[in-house]
């Protein structure tokens, strides 16, 4: 894996697939190696057999030349036909099992090379993702960042795999083509050629056209995945309000923006395969002409003065093939680049993202005494709207402090603030006198217990999700919270016990029992502070109140806040905050609160009936 630091740090590259290699590709050096040069000998293995062949031709089997092969002494060939025949069928057979040999190993190279990179830079942006704040969240779709870990990650195994493997080859080969060429003859091998500067120059004007087209597809295959996967979230509220025409109608419009932009790129890269065909086509043409009339008059003085004997010529036609072959595949490796790097933007762009929670260098690790929270003067707002406004209490070991007001009012979001979920705009929060700004996250979060109203779940067993965080927590230890919480009877009743699958998101069991199976999760944590967000809202009252007396039992030294749904659950609360509109307007105990007949007496009278 690579330090995220230091991926943040090179944000300097223009480049990002030159920033992509040079970050993921030194720690991969040796697969690159073993696939570059397996893939470089390969080719060059590769284009003995049609040199070889012309040899025959005009050495073996015409006799217009003395047999030589380069790189052998002629003292040590064969002054035989036959022999000499032999001998060119024993290496061309060898230099054929030569190249499967090499290409087994360039495979190997460059699949190894392609995994490795595609793992650690899925790893590297997952991990640099889950450490960005809360309001990064609250403003993606889920959808979208799923697209960039899962499609863009993936597209990268296309290039780092077949497409970096095939600029190599492609430029192996028709360098390793151009220098046989032009030794066999240089003057024909100009005319072979001329088509190369013509390629280039249609090249270059292809990615300059394809390279926002292809961003442009990235994006909105981003928001395709998106929206689909908002709608399957929300299958059942679809299916409730009768909205599946809607919803369709939605998809099919995000749909119709990819294929629109799909479709231009497509129509840009059809455009462009055609031409190098048609320029390689022309060059294979003019050689076979060129060439043909060489033969069969012998000299063309204008050209050279020397002949070109046939078993030379069809060397030329053969290896002028091969030299067409990667010069019409180079237009699909521009495509395949262009793609992976509308690709790599994205990917960088979030491993770029700075909305990160800070976190001091020298951050304290909390280590609970007392247990004393203070709230002191806290504002806060997503974004411009402001949601708590100078908000001050305080709760220690032994006490409970319950917040309440209506909908909206910001009572989720003031306990949320403890945890540094989201960093408040003015004033203070404390644990024991230390700033929660100047702690560790890890070690702030690993003291606080958390039990919130949305409730989630893993795919998993019930072990699995209430051992959840407390790892090494043992079997009596997990039956333990799970009978505190009310929960021990009905999961002996489930199919499979605690090996029972609980479904994605917990779907197989009610809202109840999952409130449960969470709340039993957070006592196996044992922390010294809890927090309960609505967390028994499910539950039905007995065993709310059966949950509720024993945190008050044996949970007697914890600091305790909790937002409630039945206000009759926290009326022995040790104090009673009621918010209204982001501001504190009552506090005290429920029974001071009723008295004076406020804000809290309102609801009281209205839950309570």
């Amino acid at each position: 894996m690579v330090n995220i630091d230091s991926i943040t740090s090179t944000s300097s590259f223009s480049n990002p697939m030159l920033r992509l290699l040079s970050l993921y590709g030194v720690s991969n050096i040796r697969s690159f190696l073993v696939g570059f040069l397996a893939n470089l000998f390969a080719r060059l293995s590769d284009l003995v057999p049609p040199f070889l062949l012309g040899v025959a031709i005009d050495s073996i089997i015409l006799q217009d030349k003395p047999f030589s092969i380069p790189f052998l002494s002629n003292s040590t060939l064969p002054q035989y036909p036959i022999s000499q025949f032999w001998l060119v069928v024993f290496l061309i057979v060898s230099s054929f099992v030569l190249s499967a040999i090499l290409h087994w190993f360039r495979n190997w190279g460059w699949n190894s090379f392609s995994q490795n990179i595609q793992h650690a830079i899925r790893v590297d942006t997952y991990a640099h993702l889950q450490n960005l704040n809360m309001g990064f969240f609250d403003r993606k779709h889920k959808g979208e960042l799923m697209s960039i870990l899962s499609n863009d990650v993936n597209r990268l195994e296309i290039f780092l795999n077949d497409g970096l493997n095939s600029i190599f080859r492609l430029a192996a080969m028709v360098l390793g083509i151009a220098i046989l060429l032009f030794y066999m003859n240089p003057a024909l091998a100009v005319v072979s050629l001329f088509t190369i500067p013509i390629i280039a120059f249609f090249t270059h004007n292809f990615t300059k056209s394809i390279q926002p087209k292809y961003a442009h597809v990235r994006d909105s295959v981003g928001k395709l995945h998106s929206r689909l996967n908002q709608n399957l979230n929300a299958i059942q509220l679809i299916k409730l309000y009768n909205t599946e025409s809607y919803e369709s109608s939605r998809v099919e419009k995000t749909s119709l923006d990819y294929y629109n932009a799909n479709w231009d790129s497509i129509t840009t890269r059809i455009k462009f395969f055609p031409s190098l065909q048609v320029i390689s086509g022309i060059g294979f043409t003019m050689t076979f002409l060129v060439g043909g009339f060489w033969v069969i008059s012998g000299d063309i003085l204008w050209i050279s003065p020397r002949p070109l004997h046939a078993g030379e010529f069809v060397t030329f036609m053969l290896l002028h093939q091969q030299l067409v072959w990667p010069m019409t595949q180079f237009g699909q490796v521009i495509n395949i680049y262009q793609r992976a790097r509308a690709s790599t933007v994205r990917i960088f762009g979030l491993i770029d993202e700075t909305n990160l929670l800070p976190e001091k260098p020298n951050a304290s690790e909390l280590v609970v005494d007392s247990g004393k929270i203070i709230y002191q003067n806290v504002s806060f707002g997503y974004s411009r709207d402001k949601v708590l406004s100078d908000i001050s209490f305080k709760v220690g070991k032994g006490e409970s402090l319950a917040i309440v007001g209506h909908s909206g009012s910001g009572k989720s979001t003031l306990l949320r603030l403890l945890l540094r979920l989201y960093d408040i705009d003015h004033g203070s929060i404390t644990i024991d006198g230390n700033d929660v700004r100047d702690l560790s996250l890890k070690s702030l979060r690993d003291q606080i217990g958390y039990v919130g109203q949305d409730i989630f779940l893993f795919h998993g067993t019930v072990r699995e999700n209430i051992q959840y965080g407390s790892f090494t927590a043992t079997e009596e230890e997990i039956i333990q919270s799970s009978k505190a919480a009310e929960s021990h009877d009905f999961i002996m009743n489930l199919p499979s016990g605690y090996d029972t699958i609980v479904g994605e998101r917990g779907i197989k069991l009610s809202g109840g029992q999952r409130q449960r199976i969470a709340i039993a999760r957070a006592l196996l944590k044992d922390p010294p502070i809890f927090i309960f967000d609505e967390s028994t809202s499910d539950v039905d009252t007995p065993t709310e109140s059966l949950i509720l007396d024993f945190i008050k039992t044996h949970n007697s030294e914890k600091t305790i806040l909790s937002i409630a749904h039945r206000l009759s659950t926290i009326q022995d609360s040790t104090n009673i905050l009621v918010l209204q509109e982001g501001v504190i307007i009552e506090y005290g105990t429920s029974e001071e609160l009723l008295h004076k007949k406020g804000l809290y007496f309102d609801l009281w009278n209205s839950r309570n009936i």
